[in-house]
């Protein structure tokens, strides 16, 4: 792949066309359609010629230089829907049917903001798009189109084509939301040189690229690590892309792994929870036939990575060939484009068991076993490529030394150029490390919100400090909390847990939210023994008092559209009283916030 500044997914995608045209470039298998699925494909020339069709029909209707939401389900409709709206040089936004379970305030949201002049969804779906729209009184959205329909308008696409204006690396290609919970969406605006320079800076670090491999992916393609692995990288590194929606994995995620064993050199990727998901719902019986041995890379990003879940999915899949190389955990996030930081290519990912009570404190201290004591053990998300990490004091805005908790701070060219109608602050993008010049652009920051150390020449990530919970003026980190939870008692569900803290007349306090699993039909029975044990663990493991346990139905704790526990929302949902519980194991004479 060239690295050239003025590459565009536009031009990728026509020097494809041009030189492998009856190459296979994008698959969707539609498991409704049958136990292995229904396979549609499109070669590099079909793709080119159905992209420049859809963009000469969305200049057409006036979308140049317009937001054009893409609001349709997972398939080669969303593919070319979006590849269209960035050739016919409108800003695209990535979204999802308003059919999304538990979505549809956000969807309304973050159509208000980016306020889109159309909107492309699937052809039997424009109606209830449209009447969503009118609902929520979003009125920017003037027609609601299908691919199909665009086609039809285009005309003559071919002449229209050469003329038109192609869009430039320093346009905005499309709007990113983050997949936040309570707070105002924000649309993160990726140009056509930052998503260009961020799939080479991915195809790099996982050393993929070309026939050799495949991607093989069921993230949502409005997921920015599933836009990235499932759309961009392959346009960009000319890969064969072959997806299938998030729900059919959902059902049967042995659809995924039996996709894996198919394509050869498969490159995927998933959150941490997708792992340990395989192990749980995958029986040994469902294994056989596996050969996991030919897969190239499988990326664990978008939250945590758990010691426990390599180890596991390792056992689980370990006679079907999968090595402990494959698994790279990773580190990104949207207002970078997606990715920062990976394992190195060929080593076994890095597990580091540190003093749990320095690490809070904000030194990072490897711990003996031998010694005893409290110890969190952290994945390392290994090393950027061609961008800059640094570990900053959020208080101060000093670098921090290595081996030294801060927030993460990055520069480099795939970071975005700021939210969607929010003026720059400085506070985010544009950050300025003290002693530093804010008028030269090269001495300016991306603010994460993560917190993370350097420890051994590779990054470690600690946990969000929105999300710490400070109770005593000790930090202690969430995620910590929830796998001490998940682990005190069998009866609670894994990955579906959210520790947060709450004011209360003696201060902030720590609560927990717990699901139980679909398999406790009467929670009630095991309510004392659940709490005896999840205070007890919590406590011991710690040191922290737990001020209110709730144990939930399953579908109680909320989760972001990519899938990850939503702990802000899940907090808010407790404040208002609006849970939905077993009971409030409060502790006695304590109340509740």
């Amino acid at each position: 792949m060239s690295s050239a500044m003025g590459d565009t997914l536009s031009r990728h995608l026509a020097l494809s066309a041009r030189q492998a045209p009856d190459e296979a470039a994008f698959t969707f298998v539609d498991f409704g359609a049958g136990r292995d699925g229904n396979s549609v494909e499109l070669t590099w020339s079909e793709l080119d010629t159905q992209v420049r069709t859809v963009a000469a029909g969305l200049r057409r209707s006036g979308a140049v230089g317009e937001r054009v939401a893409i609001v349709a389900p997972q398939g080669l409709d969303y593919v070319v829907g979006f590849l269209g709206s960035l050739c016919a040089g409108a800003i695209a936004v990535p979204l999802f049917p308003p059919d999304l379970p538990g979505h549809g305030e956000k969807l309304a949201a973050v159509l208000a903001d980016a306020a889109p002049a159309l909107a492309i969804s699937a052809h039997e779906q424009r109606e209830a798009v449209a009447d969503f729209c009118t609902g929520h009184g979003i009125a920017s959205v003037s027609r609601v189109v299908s691919v199909e329909i665009l086609m039809q308008s285009a005309g003559t696409a071919g002449t229209e084509a050469r003329t038109a204006r192609e869009p430039q690396p320093e346009d905005c290609a499309y709007l990113q939301y983050t997949s936040g919970s309570t707070r105002t969406p924000s649309g993160v605006e990726i140009t056509h040189a930052n998503v260009c320079v961020n799939a080479r800076q991915a195809l790099e670090a996982y050393d993929v690229g070309g026939r050799r491999n495949c991607v093989v992916s069921w993230l949502p393609l409005y997921h920015d690590m599933g836009l990235m692995l499932g759309i961009v990288m392959p346009v960009a590194g000319r890969m064969r892309s072959v997806t299938m929606a998030p729900l059919d994995f959902v059902q049967q995620p042995v659809r995924w792994l039996r996709l894996l064993t198919q394509y050869d050199g498969a490159l995927t990727g998933a959150p941490n929870f997708a792992y340990d998901y395989c192990v749980q719902r995958v029986p040994p019986e469902e294994r056989t036939g596996l050969s996991l041995g030919s897969v190239a890379v499988m990326i664990n990003g978008s939250e945590p990575v758990s010691p426990r879940t390599l180890e596991r999915f390792h056992e689980a899949f370990a006679p079907s060939g999968i090595r402990r190389t494959t698994m790279r955990p990773s580190y990104g996030l949207a207002e970078a484009t997606v990715f920062v930081a990976a394992s190195p290519a060929g080593e076994e990912p890095t597990v580091t068991p540190f003093d749990r009570d320095l690490l809070a404190q904000g030194t990072a201290r490897v711990a003996e076993p031998a010694e005893g004591g409290s110890i969190t053990e952290l994945v390392a998300c290994g090393r950027p490529t061609d961008q800059e990490v640094a570990i900053v004091d959020p208080a101060t805005g000093c670098r921090q030394e290595d081996g030294t908790v801060g927030e993460i701070w990055l520069r480099g060219p795939n970071i975005g150029r700021g939210y969607w109608g929010r003026p720059p602050d400085g506070e985010s993008f544009g950050a300025v490390m003290t002693g530093g010049y804010p008028a030269d652009p090269a001495q300016r920051w991306l603010r994460t919100g993560d917190l993370g150390i350097w420890h051994d020449k590779q990054l470690y990530v600690t946990g969000r400090i929105k999300d710490l919970v400070i109770v005593d003026g000790a930090n202690h980190y969430p995620h910590d909390i929830e796998l001490t939870v998940e682990n005190a008692h069998p009866g609670v569900r894994r990955h579906h847990t959210a520790a947060f803290a709450v004011p209360t007349d003696e201060g902030e306090r720590l609560v927990v939210v717990a699901e139980h699993t679909p398999a406790v039909t009467d929670p009630q029975t095991s309510l004392d023994e659940v709490t005896r044990a999840v205070r007890g663990a919590v406590a011991v493991t710690h040191a922290i008092a737990v001020h209110d346990f709730v144990y939930a139905p399953p579908g109680t704790v909320p989760r972001t559209t990519s899938g990850k526990v939503a702990r802000s929302a899940c907090r808010a949902q407790y404040l208002a009283g609006h849970l939905t519980a077993t009971k409030h194991a409060a502790l006695k004479g304590s109340g509740t916030a």
